[in-house]
């Protein structure tokens, strides 16, 4: 069994935040993959299903970001999930808007959501990075990461969250790689992640 976990803050307020897409990713893989109704549990809120041959419990933690750990670790105790087999989505200020990336362990970069999960099941769980790009200055990034995405992102935010969807399944087999090549060749086909002359993103 696998736990996938989106990080963001609860109600209406905080809904179309940059900091809330890991929501908004998780909100879709229930949605496209058919998983059960969510539900209020674990200081949060689920939603089972499978993606492939994995069963998958989707997790929204609901005490608001900088305790989104007492969420994981009340879910991954009831299950007795491994923290290697736990995923976090999350916001990612170091890459440019719409790219993706995964990596097991490392640092938290500041990020509030993962340094309480990391203090509540340790660093050894997988992060799918999604990117929505750094406001320039350190002074600015609290309202950036708080503030709703422009109109302007609407495209390919829900490009994004439909090709993470899409390729859940990859995740949930441990195929990472894999997964992050296909969402990033999604965003590329509608236009969203261009090359430069050197090939690269």
């Amino acid at each position: 069994m696998r736990l996938f976990v989106g990080l963001g803050n609860p109600g209406a307020k905080y809904a179309r935040n940059r900091h809330n897409i890991g929501f908004m990713a998780v909100d879709e893989i229930a949605r496209r993959h058919g998983f059960a109704p969510w539900r209020r549990r674990f200081q949060g809120e689920t939603s089972e299903g499978a993606l492939g041959t994995e069963r998958v419990i989707l997790l929204k933690p609901t005490t608001y970001m900088n305790e989104s750990g007492r969420a994981v670790q009340e879910a991954a105790s009831f299950f007795k999930i491994a923290p290697g087999d736990v995923t976090a989505f999350h916001d990612e200020l170091e890459l440019p808007p719409g790219k993706v990336r995964v990596k097991i362990g490392g640092g938290i970069a500041g990020h509030n959501g993962l340094r309480s999960i990391s203090a509540h099941i340790g660093n050894d769980y997988r992060r799918v990075r999604l990117g929505i790009g750094h406001p320039g200055v350190k002074e600015l990034v609290h309202g950036h990461v708080l503030s709703d995405f422009a109109k302007a992102d609407n495209d390919w935010v829900a490009t994004l969250c439909d090709a993470v969807a899409e390729h859940a399944a990859l995740i949930a087999r441990g195929t990472d790689a894999t997964f992050a090549n296909r969402v990033h060749l999604a965003m590329q086909a509608k236009g969203f992640l261009t090359k430069d002359e050197n090939g690269k993103e």
